[in-house]
């Protein structure tokens, strides 16, 4: 991602939406003629095909624009697209056509039990099949991937760019070695040190679920590196969110510790492959989130058509804690794939 770096640093400066960001979409973005999911309100059930039999994923659309269609791809791996649900505020000033999308086994798609399916190959596959049952081209598809969504939205991107019309990685970055050594020696040792020993005497016992773990890590991890707030205060579709989490499908790719990852994704490592990738690509951090916002500018210079935007006040959801910022810089990415 090489794309006028310095630029779009600047444009996270930014604490108001620019003047034609305000203006009200045009009447097309309301005119469902000719969509057949418009009598159910934009809702429609995608079927799947895995190895393990055929599913269906829920997807809803927001709008109508033929030039640009961005599907989100939600965290976790096993949260649900309603934390993305901020985007309402911005994205129809803008004219995005957006599309909410719960991955297999969360949300209000299907939610098999096999756990060979949980791999990230088989993701890549479930998002082309999405790409297809929406019918959506090289011509207007976008995708925007948010911390597990942005692995996906890489690995996607590796195999599928030439279906990509642009590609938006929000909080995360393309190492999970190298996020681990950023919790290891940035974020740690910041902590409490008595409050870590104990946490991670939870953890090596097994007894993540113990009511003290979480009791621990909201203060002293959460309200600071996660969505900067006191818990009690955060947005209605976080926490709807978090409560529907598949934690089966959580733990077994994330791994159980909420200070690093230690499943299934433990080694995955694409960093030098990110210049393979030649989709126009804007790579979105934030100064306290748990990814290391200098790694993720090393990755936009790796990208061919890279640009790179650090919010300075927000944390891993920064669409939340660093709203302004956030959209201001999203928001003029996607303008020059609006026009």
């Amino acid at each position: 991602m090489k794309l006028w770096i310095a630029c779009a640093v600047a444009l996270f400066a930014l604490t108001a939406l620019p003047a034609q960001a305000r203006q009200t979409p045009p009447a097309s973005y309301y005119d469902n003629s000719g969509r057949a999911d418009a009598w159910s309100g934009g809702v429609k059930m995608v079927d799947i095909n895995t190895p393990k039999g055929k599913f269906r994923v829920w997807t809803k659309r927001v709008g109508n624009n033929p030039k640009l269609k961005l599907l989100l791809l939600h965290g976790g791996p096993g949260a649900t697209h309603e934390y993305f649900e901020v985007f309402d505020s911005y994205l129809p000033r803008e004219g995005v056509e957006y599309i909410y999308y719960d991955q297999l086994g969360s949300g209000n798609s299907d939610k098999p039990t096999d756990t060979d399916l949980w791999q990230v190959d088989r993701f890549v596959e479930e998002v082309e099949q999405v790409r297809k049952g929406l019918g959506l081209t090289r011509d207007n598809f976008c995708v925007l991937g948010q911390s597990w969504g942005g692995i996906l939205a890489m690995e996607y991107a590796l195999k599928y760019q030439a279906n990509l019309k642009c590609m938006i990685i929000s909080n995360m970055v393309a190492s999970i070695p190298a996020y681990q050594a950023y919790a290891d020696n940035v974020l740690m040792p910041q902590m409490d040190q008595k409050l870590l020993a104990e946490v991670k005497a939870i953890e090596a016992a097994g007894k993540t679920t113990d009511p003290r773990y979480m009791e621990i890590l909201v203060p002293m991890h959460y309200e600071k590196h996660i969505l900067r707030r006191p818990q009690s205060e955060w947005p209605e579709p976080v926490t709807r969110s978090f409560s529907r989490m598949n934690y089966e499908l959580y733990s077994l790719m994330q791994g159980p510790s909420e200070l690093g990852a230690g499943g299934r994704l433990k080694n995955w490592d694409r960093f030098e492959d990110l210049s393979k990738i030649n989709v126009p690509t804007l790579v979105m951090a934030a100064r306290y989130d748990t990814m290391d916002p200098a790694y993720m500018a090393a990755m936009a210079k790796k990208l061919p058509k890279g640009q790179y935007a650090l919010a300075p006040n927000g944390s891993h959801m920064a669409m939340y804690d660093d709203q302004q910022a956030y959209f201001a810089a999203l928001s003029q990415f996607l303008r020059a794939f609006n026009n």
